[in-house]
């Protein structure tokens, strides 16, 4: 048994979802991950609590999918529906080996398992207690470029940091951003404004991401004008977007483009919601510093903002309901082409760096 993976298991179940004596915990696992849903169920029990395991693999999805209707799928969500209403905690794990296994799935097809599946069982296991995370398996590895051993000792440094120092530090973002209404985005083929004014800002430091570090709020969903364009490779459904870049007006994009042009507007066309945004936030993990094609890593890279055309979460909600959220990453760092964050015409991140004194401490040398 690698302890590094038990130290992760003790720290999912006692601090990211802090379990307690009679809670019923799901842990959803697909692919290959059996040492951690094992340990996990070990610390859940320790813990008091009731685990129950769903194990899948995303090739028995495709399948799945390739022949399926929406009264299958129907079916399905209402089952998995009341399971979820009967749990207190939720413990997501993917560790696929193919992250493309989808490529190949109709767009229809895709369409219908999101909204009719997946959308409404996410919206009730976000009411959970909930957790979502990558095992470092062979396939996040060769995203990263690395060797397995180099990816291992990465992945649980980043997993396994102190997540309650990151927690105080974030306080005096969430802080900023809560008195902000005007933001403006500068950067390579990039200029954005939009307003979040009123909205709730929300920290995220191991409670529901594992690696974690952004603090995340909403646009006014009307508010959005200008152009952004993302650097960072996307895979979305199945397919790889890269050099994607969006024009808004009032909220709504009304044009996209990328390396699939096609592909990239028939997302953005599966329902209203989708051509709006519902998630804006700041990355700011300060081990995480290029991409790796997983957006559970990508979107906490340091220095970078997504910005995420379609659902809202609850507590930093805009109004904007769509099956889809595709989190885009913007990295700002000088290496990557550099860009500027403004809060009310003030110039509060440059290059990456934080440059207003009370937002110093979320820099990377000060959460190392």
């Amino acid at each position: 048994m690698d302890q590094r993976t038990a130290e992760l298991a003790k720290n999912i179940v006692g601090y990211s979802i802090k379990v307690k004596k009679g809670e019923r915990v799901l842990i959803n696992a697909s692919g290959d991950c059996l040492p951690l849903v094992k340990l996990l169920i070990k610390e859940i029990y320790k813990a008091g609590g009731i685990p129950y395991a769903d194990l899948a693999d995303s090739s028995v999805t495709r399948e799945l999918l390739l022949n399926s209707t929406e009264e299958q799928w129907r079916f399905l969500a209402d089952i998995d529906m009341k399971k979820m209403e009967g749990m207190d905690a939720y413990i997501g794990i993917g560790a696929n080996a193919n992250q493309s296994e989808l490529s190949d799935v109709p767009s229809d097809k895709l369409g219908i398992y999101t909204t009719v599946y997946q959308r409404p069982v996410t919206e009730i296991r976000l009411k959970k207690k909930w957790v979502v995370l990558r095992y470092p398996g062979p396939a996040l590895a060769q995203s990263m470029g690395t060797s397995q051993e180099a990816f291992e000792d990465f992945f649980y440094k980043v997993c396994n940091l102190d997540y309650s120092k990151m927690s105080k530090a974030m306080d005096s973002l969430v802080s900023y951003m809560e008195r902000t209404d005007k933001v403006r985005l500068v950067a390579k083929d990039t200029d954005l404004t939009f307003s979040i004014k009123g909205m709730p800002a929300i920290k995220c430091a191991g409670e529901m991401n594992i690696p974690d570090g952004e603090v995340y709020t909403a646009p006014v969903k009307n508010s959005v004008n200008g152009k952004i364009t993302y650097n960072t490779p996307s895979p979305y459904r199945g397919f790889d977007f890269e050099n994607v870049s969006l024009t808004f007006r009032d909220g709504k994009i009304i044009n996209a483009e990328a390396n699939n042009s096609e592909k990239a507007n028939e997302i953005f066309n599966t329902d209203e919601g989708a051509r709006y945004v519902g998630e804006f936030a700041i990355g700011v993990n300060p081990f995480i510093t290029k991409p790796m094609k997983n957006i559970l890593f990508d979107e906490k890279i340091r220095g970078s903002i997504h910005f995420t055309p379609g659902n809202a979460y609850d507590d930093a909600d805009n109004g904007n309901r769509s099956a889809v959220h595709w989190d885009l990453v913007l990295i700002m760092t000088a290496d990557c082409g550099g860009g500027e964050i403004y809060f009310d015409d003030v110039l509060v991140r440059k290059d990456g760096i934080f440059v207003v004194p009370e937002l110093m401490c979320l820099n990377p040398e000060n959460l190392v």
